[in-house]
Formats: C-alpha cells, structure tokens, sequence
C-alpha cells in the first residue's frame, strides 16, 4: 500500500500519477492546490489509525484505481510542525518530481504576483499569490530533504520515476546544495517581499 505523510501529499501524488507518472512530463494538475481537480473521483475513509484517500476516475480517458494511505500521526505531526508536505523524506515522490512542482507553482506566483498590481483589494488574488510562493518554497525543500549530510548534491537514488529522472537529466545542477538553497532562500525573498508591499491578510 502506498503511503503518503500528509493529505497534501497524497492529493498531489495523485496529480502527477495523473499527469504521466513513470511515462509521461506532461506536468500535473492545473489547480492552484494538489488533488482539486481530482477531487470529484476521490473518496476519503477513516480506519483505526489512518486515511485512507482512494482516486478512481477520471469519468473520461485513461482510468486509474489509486489508494493512498496517511497515517493519523503523520498527518498531526505535520500540522503541529507547519511542514507542509510532511517530516522526513517523502516515499511517494522523487527529488526531480518535487523540483518540477515547485518550478510549477514558481510560475503561477510571479504570473499572479506581477498582475497583482492591477487590483490590490482583490483578497482572494492575494491569497494565491501567497499560496504559490508557499508551495514554490516547500516543494523544493522536500527535493532538498533528499541530501545527505555534507553532500554537495542530491544523489541518484533519490529519482526513482521516469519523470523525476528527465528533470534531473535536463539540467543535474538544479540539484546541487547551493542551487537548492539559493532558490528556496528567493522564493522566500519574494513571498516576504509581496507580504511587505501588500500587507499581511
């Protein structure tokens, strides 16, 4: 059985698994939050110590059965920390999965940042500005979880799908420690920035 840390993760997994999984970059799910848009074929159920999050859809095209499991402790540990995705290494999704998401919603938060200008009272373009920057910043510090102590970049295990793969292949010093760090440290830079100019909602 699958097993996801958090919720968040578990929806997202499903996204990429929609979007190609192993054979395909097609990217994942257009939404502003993982799994939105497979919401409709997902069904959530409580066990004695976990959620179990099953996908069975979509209504048209290729048809995928998917369950996840997220433990109760995982989930609580997560919300108590704000770790987004979850504590430790995820098992779900690879290092070069994780740094497409985040180049993913890198884009939608300057696309949403720059227009944002145009009408500042608008509180709920605010909150996806804000949103994409925050999982812009935590996806790509879940590939830097991937590190090992003291290495200078993440290893080749750490991209086990066909997918994580090519975003590696396609340029591997994306995945060195400084590149790393330099591009959470910006993401952070321009979320403080935006919160700066437009006030904390």
């Amino acid at each position: 059985m699958l097993r996801a840390r958090t919720l968040v993760e578990a929806y997202l997994y499903i996204d990429l698994t929609l979007a190609g999984g192993d054979d395909e970059d097609d990217g994942f799910g257009a939404a502003d939050e993982p799994g939105l848009s497979a919401r409709p074929w997902t069904t959530l159920t409580e066990g004695a110590d976990a959620w179990t999050l099953r996908f069975d859809g979509p209504a048209t095209g290729p048809r995928h059965l998917i369950d996840v499991v997220v433990p109760y402790e995982t989930e609580a540990e997560a919300r108590r920390d704000r770790l987004r995705f979850g504590s430790g290494v995820s098992e779900l999704v690879d290092a070069g999965q994780w740094r497409m998401v985040s180049d993913e919603y890198a884009q939608r938060a300057l696309s949403a940042d720059l227009s944002f200008a145009d009408t500042p009272e608008d509180d709920e373009r605010y909150r996806e500005v804000v949103l994409n920057w925050e999982f812009a910043r935590d996806a790509l510090a879940e590939a830097a979880k991937f590190l090992p102590g003291g290495a200078d970049e993440v290893p080749a295990t750490a991209f086990w799908t066909d997918m994580g793969t090519a975003v590696h292949e396609e340029d591997p010093g994306r995945f060195t420690r400084s590149r790393l760090e330099d591009d959470i440290a910006f993401y952070e830079e321009n979320l403080q920035h935006f919160t700066d100019m437009y006030g904390d909602r």
